[in-house]
């Protein structure tokens, strides 16, 4: 999850196809590969922020939205079989002390959601939900905390979570907290992880609950890379080679890194973590917005904060990335990672309308198909980054766990 941003609507057309050496397929033999690869092979997207777009307005996702990234008609067409709930916890609610209610509080609506429409979906909490919830057509939910800040420094409160359904922690997120330091976070207060943070690593392997790398600052990573037993993964990161001195992405030496541990980048489709121009743009207009705020003594939330956004948008039009940006991403990391170590991890619903062109909602993984078609990515290469790569992973965090006495807790 990004810090919601606000830009004018743009209509551009969708490229599907891109150039790729060698005779080119039809567009009609491309995208019925596509659709019927997104149809056929299991779609996992790691980091969907539906949770915290209901709390913030409330609206029924098991049928058409006029918002949103996410509704079940979009995520059949797309093909998504699983995505991976966020439970968002704020930096300024875990610092009011409020990380562990806010963070049940969203589980809850995830469950609510999953019981009130049966035939629809339902949650999982382990790999074998996710095969088990395809075969019945329904979508599953899995569910991975962003900000460990609910843990509270207490693994009892681990254990709740884990009990829950929880299946990754992000360490932390726009705030150094008291697990990690953040990759925003100037004040790298541990030098990478707190000493409940170190403790904590072993604690989640144990428990089989995946490490989410994303967030967190290059010494924390390096850290945990160090301490974790079992493969970690990032569930919404890029490479900061297309975006320089964006710390939220990883260097390449840490996307190589990631790989040599066995663990899985899952590419954030937000433009601003896919080209320089659209992070200059958000720099630029953030900047605008402080200055504006301080000018006129507003607080965080006030109507005419989003009314400066909107009118600095349509002043200064939006430099959207396009699905060949995203293509580019997964091309570099593959060929610095391997292509056993690249997935998805969209930020639907968590990059406000920062969504590049050809990929805009759930309705559109098809697209990303057809151009890692046409790049020469075979079916079966598609499959890892569809969800392969991210299964070998949390099986095996679930094989590690069972061996310490936490056997995988499925509810199909």
């Amino acid at each position: 999850m990004s810090t919601p941003r606000f830009f004018g609507t743009l209509t551009l057309a969708l490229p599907l196809l891109f150039a790729c050496a060698g005779p080119t397929p039809s567009s009609e033999t491309v995208q019925d590969r596509a659709a019927s690869l997104a149809r056929n092979a299991v779609l996992i997207d790691t980091h969907i922020d539906v949770p915290f777009r209901l709390y913030r307005k409330p609206e029924d996702v098991s049928v058409a939205t006029p918002d949103g990234d996410f509704d079940y008609p979009r995520a059949v067409a797309g093909g998504l079989d699983a995505l991976f709930m966020s439970i968002y916890i704020p930096a300024d609610v875990d610092e009011a002390g409020q990380a562990r209610p806010f963070a049940d509080g969203l589980i809850d609506s995830v469950e609510a959601l999953a019981k009130g429409h049966p035939e629809q979906f339902a949650v999982a909490t382990c790999t074998g939900d996710i095969a088990a919830l395809k075969a019945k057509g329904k979508l599953a939910f899995a569910m991975g905390m962003e900000n460990g800040g609910p843990i509270e420094g207490s693994l009892e409160n681990l254990d709740h979570f884990a009990e829950r359904g929880i299946r990754y922690v992000t360490l932390t997120h726009s705030r150094s907290n008291h697990i990690a330091d953040s990759s925003y976070d100037l004040n790298e207060r541990w030098g990478g992880l707190s000493p409940f943070g170190k403790i904590l690593i072993s604690a989640m392997n144990a428990r089989g609950v995946m490490i989410d790398v994303s967030h967190v600052s290059d010494r924390a990573f390096q850290q945990v890379l160090d301490l974790s037993e079992v493969p970690v993964i990032a569930s919404h990161s890029s490479l900061r080679h297309f975006t320089p001195g964006f710390h939220r992405n990883m260097d390449d030496a840490m996307v190589k890194a990631l790989g040599n541990n066995g663990g899985v980048i899952q590419i954030n489709f937000g433009s601003g973590f896919l080209t320089a121009a659209a992070r200059k743009y958000s720099n630029a207009r953030e900047q605008a917005m402080l200055r504006f705020r301080a000018s006129e003594g507003l607080t965080t939330g006030d109507p005419r904060l989003l009314e400066f956004a909107r009118a600095y948008s349509d002043d200064n039009p939006y430099p959207f990335a396009d699905l060949d940006d995203v293509l580019n991403h997964i091309d570099r990391a593959v060929e610095l990672a391997g292509i056993d170590h690249v997935g998805i991890g969209s930020d639907y619903d968590g990059v406000g309308d920062s969504l590049p062109v050809g990929l805009k909602d759930v309705s559109e993984y098809p697209n990303l198909i057809a151009g890692l078609l046409n790049r020469g990515y075979s079916e079966t290469e598609i499959t890892k980054i569809l969800s392969g790569n991210l299964l070998r992973v949390w099986r095996e965090v679930e094989r590690h766990a069972a061996q310490a006495g936490y056997p995988a807790r499925c509810r199909q």
